[in-house]
């Protein structure tokens, strides 16, 4: 088991947090590099933060006492919950994003992000259906960690729900997938839903990804409603 260590390098960017914590949510910077991301995050304009950073090379980052609130999130909701700032950890992960070159995440970087998450879980009463995407919590205007982050991995240490791994049922009707999406937390609008389910996809079954309501996406959803109830 890794140990976490941590590079003080504090942003002013928070505030207090009014409940307890009970959810993780991942991201990706979306920047060229780690050092720009680190100088945005703790820039007293940009009014953005998280509570912890991890470089390609595996360096942890802590930016905001877990206490506190990171602006992080934004705009979003899960399970008809907003405000999610307030009662999650926000951890962004190095990585230029479908913006400026999307490309794998380096081995040492997850292993480290794993060590992390079971770090913050050995302190936090965060179950491992509300260990979540950035793009889980706002489909509408956010992709990371995307579609290449290794949910498995973290699966596989204990510290997510991973992907759906079986086969196609194209058995499940339209309205039963619609409800199933929403069940699992998605915010997903009549006649609007085309993005959470991208954002599902993105999370559970990539190999199904902008294809809509298709039979893969259908199994993926009748499992995942399941494994994270």
């Amino acid at each position: 088991m890794k140990k976490v260590k941590l590079v003080d390098n504090p942003s002013p960017n928070f505030d207090e947090r009014g409940r307890d914590v009970d959810m993780i949510i991942l991201h990706y910077t979306g920047m060229i590099s780690a050092k720009e991301a680190l100088g945005r995050l703790c820039d007293p304009v940009a009014k953005v933060s998280c509570h912890y950073l991890v470089d390609e090379d595996g360096t942890i980052f802590a930016l905001v006492p877990e206490g506190k609130r990171a602006y992080h999130a934004g705009v979003g909701a899960w399970k008809g919950e907003s405000d999610l700032n307030a009662r999650s950890i926000g951890v962004e992960i190095a990585n230029p994003g479908h913006e400026w070159g999307y490309r794998k995440f380096p081995a040492r970087q997850i292993e480290m992000t794993i060590a992390l998450v079971r770090d913050i879980r050995s302190r936090r009463a965060v179950p491992l259906n509300r260990i979540l995407g950035h793009s889980d919590v706002a489909p509408q205007r956010k992709e990371d960690p995307g579609e290449l982050f290794p949910w498995g991995k973290f699966a596989a240490e204990g510290q997510a729900i991973g992907r759906y791994n079986g086969d196609e049922d194209p058995s499940v009707s339209y309205e039963v997938a619609l409800s199933m999406l929403r069940a699992i937390g998605y915010d997903a609008p009549d006649k609007a839903h085309a993005a959470a389910l991208v954002a599902f996809q993105r999370r559970f079954c990539p190999k199904a990804l902008a294809q809509g309501f298709s039979p893969l996406t259908k199994a993926a959803l009748k499992w995942a409603a399941q494994a994270m109830a």
